[in-house]
């Protein structure tokens, strides 16, 4: 259930990084959508841990 959880909040984060970050430029979506990747990992790490252990 962890890595499910961590896959999902990696690619919802990711993708609201990319979503963001487009408006700029490619650069800047690239670079946030790694930034939401990273932070959707530890979301759900956090949730796994928090709520379902």
């Amino acid at each position: 259930m962890n890595k499910l959880l961590i896959f999902i909040g990696m690619t919802i984060f990711g993708w609201v990084g990319w979503w963001i970050g487009a408006y700029v430029g490619f650069m800047t979506a690239f670079l946030l959508s790694g930034i939401g990747s990273i932070v959707g990992v530890y979301v759900g790490w956090r949730i796994n841990r928090d709520y379902l252990s």
